[in-house]
């Protein structure tokens, strides 16, 4: 039976509105958290993005049970790996050992900001790969100076280390990052329920590891409302990941999905008040081999609701899975 997890989404909520949410997730039995680590939302609609750090030093001391992670944190650009080391091992020690460091290769809508430009994702990887290295040096209490292929690091080190280290996480879209996974990973990321993403992620050093999925959903008691909410803020959900990861900021991806209709939407994320349809949704992450299940919940003003209902009917019927 894969866990399930409770997405906070910084896109479409505000800092303590997130807060507020997970302490209501980890009431109503969520088994784990992630957050996105984000500049800008996808879409204007969506309305927000805090910083996700923050937010997690507040939701380490708001809770006491549920793990954390960040889904995910790009360490390459908008932060220096000696930077996402040592935010890191600050919520480690917040929350008491429930956190897990998730990392990807990014996403040129957050990345942008800093003015650096947007590298190929030959590139991409190849930084993600020396910053991973870089903060896993840092994590076992070295003091470190490194001159990398894609970083400088001048006699840094980490005085308040980790206890314990936080496993790290990286997401996958294919074989060359479930490559970099498979040997540098503690744990895989996906967004796409592909088995052969995870046989790769195996065949690279990744067997046995635990592996996380998400998937959005949209729960509301009228169904139409659902489909409307889920269209105006998720449309872009569909345009998959070599898309995704390029466009510069909500106007392009508004741009992009123009074409998306509501029964587009309606067809890929379960949406309404029938549970069925959303263990249905799940089911093909479970089939698959996920671990463990993130769920989004898209409308940050709907998270109340979702959540009395998830406790009382879709975490049960989830568990049977």
């Amino acid at each position: 039976m894969a866990r399930i997890g409770y997405t906070m989404m910084t896109e479409q909520a505000g800092p303590r509105d997130l807060v507020a949410h997970l302490v209501g997730a980890e009431e109503a039995g969520f088994d784990f958290s992630v957050i996105s680590d984000h500049y800008f939302p996808w879409l204007a609609s969506q309305g927000h993005s805090p910083n996700a750090w923050a937010v997690l030093g507040a939701a380490a001391q708001a809770t006491s049970r549920i793990p954390l992670m960040t889904f995910v944190t790009c360490p390459t650009t908008r932060y220096h790996p000696v930077v996402v080391a040592q935010q890191a091992a600050t919520v480690q020690a917040l929350s008491q050992g429930r956190f897990r460091l998730g990392l990807g290769s990014g996403e040129n809508l957050n990345e942008h900001v800093v003015g650096e430009g947007w590298p190929s994702v030959d590139i991409r990887q190849e930084k993600l790969a020396e910053a991973v290295t870089i903060i896993r040096a840092l994590f076992e209490g070295r003091t470190l100076t490194h001159h990398g292929a894609h970083y400088d690091v001048a006699h840094a080190k980490l005085w308040d280390l980790p206890d314990p280290v936080p496993p790290i996480g990286i997401a996958v879209s294919g074989e060359d990052s479930c490559r970099i996974a498979g040997h540098l990973a503690d744990l895989v990321i996906a967004t796409e329920p592909r088995k052969e993403l995870l046989d790769s992620f195996d065949s690279h050093g990744g067997s046995g590891k635990p592996r996380v999925g998400q998937l959005p959903v949209c729960y509301d008691r009228d169904r139409d409302a659902a489909v409307a909410r889920a269209h105006d803020q998720f449309r872009w959900f569909g345009l998959g990941w070599p898309v995704n990861a390029e466009l510069p900021h909500d106007i392009a991806f508004a741009s992009a999905s123009r074409f998306v209709t509501k029964d587009d939407v309606a067809d890929a994320i379960p949406c309404g008040s029938d549970v069925r349809d959303f263990v249905e949704a799940v089911r093909p992450y479970a089939e698959a081999g996920f671990t463990e299940i993130a769920l989004v919940q898209i409308g940050g003003g709907h998270q109340e609701e979702y959540l009395r209902w998830a406790a009382a009917e879709l975490l049960p019927a989830l568990r049977e899975l």
